[in-house]
């Protein structure tokens, strides 16, 4: 009797137990959702518009918007239905990509058998997320060139801090009357760690090209593999991107069928940018976004307000350091092996104008402020004579001078008109 007794109170313990954890689970998903769309503002890339929310004891929908920060050429109109369980929550909904009027003009019609969907999951307890999306083959036309895309999968997941992106399209074919490009299968992985509001943060992206094929009627062009890795990190005094491109063999079959046309790396690095100024430029943009008009671009006289910040990022004198030059043409007997770097003299910054960029005066300030150094190494006899230097130069060393260019001590000869 007693044993009969305690199932009422049991029961009872057990529903508030579980009524609890349901609120909980939505509480917590709530919350990392949160997290990750201020992350993702954060990075001063994009704009996020949180256009509709309901949260609920079993359940949430909403709707969200992500668009660039710059310009509003196009966006992303994510929908999502969440059901949350005591341990992890399911979500699922659609992503549906919008053009604005001039680029829809520009791009033409776009046809695809349905809108892409998504699903993902929330664990409770860790803070974990997973999202994974599968893309359908779609078709763009516009006045007879065509975008062809066979299909692709995305999938996301992380914790807070801590993102790893994999992203896979199967095929891409741009057609252009007789011409056409096709690439394929692509795979980016992606890796992003960052502190809160990204004071800090490290990218690293690694892009493989399986083969890429140009076809002309009049001959081929075939690349295969290409892959590109590049590192970026903020941290406490500088923004570093280091980048590097491999490329395989590419071919020409109509000419050479057996022999490559050239293959190699190239390595380089661009450190000494401003940390504090890149980091007060994202706080600028994110300002600037938030008092405009979420379907105008940015307000005019943007690049003016912001040339204060462009000027202090490279305060410290920016340096490109080209580490590894390797190319290889074993068609037309020539090899590359170059190092070297470059440097901005960053003294009297005032004098430069970012808005006027587009002047042949101001392009000329910019590029006598500019100085380094390259090395050719073990150059051909037909380098040596391409520039007027004696035929037995095995070492070019090429010098940059306040943007003018000299090889050997020579001022550097036009080697076009």
């Amino acid at each position: 009797m007693r044993k009969e007794r305690l199932i009422v109170p049991t029961l009872a313990i057990i529903a508030v137990v579980w009524m609890a954890a349901q609120l909980l689970s939505s509480v917590l998903f709530e919350r990392s959702l949160r997290q990750a769309l201020e992350d993702l503002e954060a990075r001063g890339e994009w704009r996020v518009n949180r256009t509709e929310s309901h949260q609920g004891w079993l359940s949430s929908q909403g709707r969200l918007i992500l668009s660039p920060l710059l310009g509003r050429p196009w966006r992303l109109e994510l929908t999502y239905s969440a059901r949350h369980g005591i341990l992890s929550t399911d979500v699922e909904g659609t992503v549906l990509p919008r053009l604005d009027i001039v680029l829809q003009q520009a791009v033409g019609e776009v046809t695809a058998p349905s809108v892409p969907r998504w699903q993902g999951r929330y664990h409770t307890l860790s803070g974990r997320s997973e999202l994974r999306l599968a893309l359908a083959p779609f078709v763009i036309q516009q006045n007879g060139r065509e975008l062809a895309v066979r299909g692709g999968r995305l999938r996301l997941e992380g914790v807070f801090g801590d993102w790893r992106l994999r992203g896979l399209l199967d095929q891409l074919t741009l057609t252009d009357g007789l011409a056409q490009l096709a690439l394929g299968p692509t795979v980016l992985e992606s890796r992003y760690t960052y502190t809160d509001g990204a004071y800090h943060f490290a990218q690293r992206d690694h892009l493989h090209i399986e083969t890429l094929t140009l076809s002309y009627p009049s001959y081929d062009i075939q690349l295969a593999p290409l892959d590109l890795n590049s590192y970026m990190v903020l941290d406490e005094s500088e923004l570093r991107i280091t980048g590097d491109l491999e490329v395989g063999e590419v071919m020409v079959p109509s000419e050479a069928p057996e022999t490559p046309l050239l293959n190699g790396r190239i390595k380089m690095e661009l450190s000494r940018i401003n940390a504090d100024a890149v980091r007060h430029a994202i706080r600028r943009l994110r300002q600037e976004a938030a008092w405009g008009d979420a379907s105008l671009p940015m307000a005019e006289g943007l690049l003016a307000r912001l040339e204060p910040d462009f000027r202090n990022m490279l305060s410290d004198s920016p340096r490109l350091d080209v580490t590894t030059v390797a190319i290889d043409s074993p068609l037309l007997g020539i090899r590359l092996d170059a190092d070297g770097a470059l440097f901005f003299d960053a003294r009297e910054l005032d004098e430069l104008s970012v808005v006027n960029l587009d002047e042949e005066d101001e392009q000329a300030k910019w590029l006598e402020r500019i100085d380094g150094d390259f090395t050719w190494y073990d150059a051909p006899t037909v380098a040596a004579l391409w520039l007027g230097l004696p035929l037995g130069t095995r070492e070019l060393q090429f010098d940059v001078v306040r943007g003018v260019w000299r090889v050997n001590g020579r001022p550097m000869p036009e080697l076009w008109p």
